[in-house]
């Protein structure tokens, strides 16, 4: 296949995503995943990776089901981190899904972009204890490779031999929207015909559980594991620690045709903003969100009508969920009422490195299977909150776009825009 990089002509080129994989506390692999967000399956239980005894948080969305080893050599998962183990796995999902072989011809022309908020967490945990028990000469040479967030693409660019763009992305829960945008932009500025995108985290470790608890974020609804992450619901507490993995093929469009792979959804349009208010707190009224938004419609270039869905950041904390609702309505004016918002993380937790990847992979499959997953736990809905968040049952509908909207700390916000993908 003939990889001519052509100039830069200042037209947008079309992007479409062929594949993507997931690794969740609701499982390992897609279909696990879907039949799970379908059903309103929670994947948070009491946390068992290690003792949580004198935490303030007991619980937490872990993923109970996954054995590295189906993905790589006992060897190699020993040199890295969790967090690079599961994005190793959606990885090879995604490329088994998209159908994808890179060959030299193609491999400068393959990128990777895939980010994580906080790394090798547990291996810096670990090596900090080896370090005051046994002195430095215990310290493991993998501890920085198997613990750097831009190992995670590094990895990947390894595995497949992408010798395209290769950026890690880190702006905490954002981060995994960031990273799946920025390949979207790669590849319409003609740097890349394939990007692999995505977010990736395994932070439920004793440390970050403990600080999240001294920013009082974190949910303490400990004997309800299941209900403790509500969306929008007036009795939220916090939102819930979870790990995971999210990975996107994204495709120049005409490349895609030419070798036949499958088309899922079109990537239309990507926003970024910042709050520039707080290092926690959203900005009053979701301004800042609103104007990440705003970006994607226009960068997509459809009518705000042409829009039936949401995947909300929906994190379960009271600023959050209202200033959120907030600014959809802001964007959106009356159509806001006409929209289906519904949070992954009712189910999932939040993965904040991953967290954004991950519903992009399901907003994606939204799109192209005609569901829409519940908002569980919407019991008692914020009157504050006053949209339709799909309470606690999927709902069947054509759609004919759709956004995936995160929020992070530090005030970053991206949003993506997908659409079900016509030619």
């Amino acid at each position: 296949m003939l990889l001519e990089k052509p100039g830069r002509q200042n037209v947008k080129r079309r992007v479409v995503v062929t594949g993507v994989g997931l690794v969740t506390p609701l499982g390992t692999g897609v279909e696990k995943n879907w039949q799970a967000l379908i059903n309103g399956q929670c994947g948070i239980g009491p946390i068992t990776k290690f003792d949580a005894e004198d935490l303030a948080t007991k619980i937490a969305g872990e993923v109970l089901d996954f054995d590295p080893t189906d993905f790589m050599a006992a060897k190699d998962a020993k040199r890295v981190g969790t967090f690079i183990q599961y994005c190793l796995a959606a990885a090879d999902m995604a490329m088994e899904m998209a159908g994808l072989t890179i060959d030299e011809a193609l491999s400068t022309r393959t990128g990777v972009s895939v980010g994580s908020g906080l790394g090798g967490l547990e291996l810096l945990e670990r090596n900090h204890d080896i370090l005051k028990k046994s002195g430095p000469r215990r310290i493991s040479p993998f501890f920085i490779p198997g613990m750097i967030s831009n190992l995670a693409p590094g990895n990947i660019s390894m595995r497949y031999n992408a010798k395209g763009p290769n950026l890690s992305v880190v702006t905490a829960c954002a981060t995994g929207s960031h990273s799946v945008g920025e390949g979207f932009k790669i590849i319409q500025r003609h740097d890349a015909e394939v990007m692999i995108t995505g977010g990736t985290e395994s932070a439920v470790t004793a440390l970050s559980v403990a600080g999240f608890n001294a920013m009082k974020a974190l949910s303490t609804r400990n004997d309800q594991p299941e209900k403790a992450s509500r969306p929008f619901d007036a009795d939220r507490d916090g939102f819930v620690m979870a790990e995971g993995a999210g990975i996107l093929i994204l495709e120049e469009l005409e490349f895609a045709r030419r070798r036949g792979a499958p088309i899922l959804a079109e990537m239309i349009g990507y926003g970024a903003s910042a709050d520039a208010f707080h290092v926690a707190a959203p900005a009053p009224e979701g301004e800042g969100a609103a104007r990440a938004i705003q970006a994607a419609i226009d960068d997509a270039g459809l009518p705000k009508e042409a829009y039936g869905y949401v995947n909300a950041h929906g994190t379960s904390t009271y600023f959050n969920d209202l200033y959120e609702t907030r600014a959809i309505r802001k964007v959106f004016a009356d159509h806001a009422d006409k929209l289906l918002v519904s949070s992954s993380k009712s189910m999932t937790g939040h993965m904040l490195g991953g967290t954004g990847a991950v519903e992009a992979a399901i907003t994606v499959l939204s799109l192209n299977r005609g569901m829409v997953h519940p908002t569980i736990n919407l019991e008692n809905q914020d009157e504050l909150c006053d949209l339709n968040y799909v309470p606690n049952q999927a709902v069947k509908v054509s759609l004919e776009a759709a956004i995936s909207n995160s929020f992070g700390f530090g005030g970053t916000n991206a949003c993506l825009a997908f659409s079900r993908y016509q030619d």
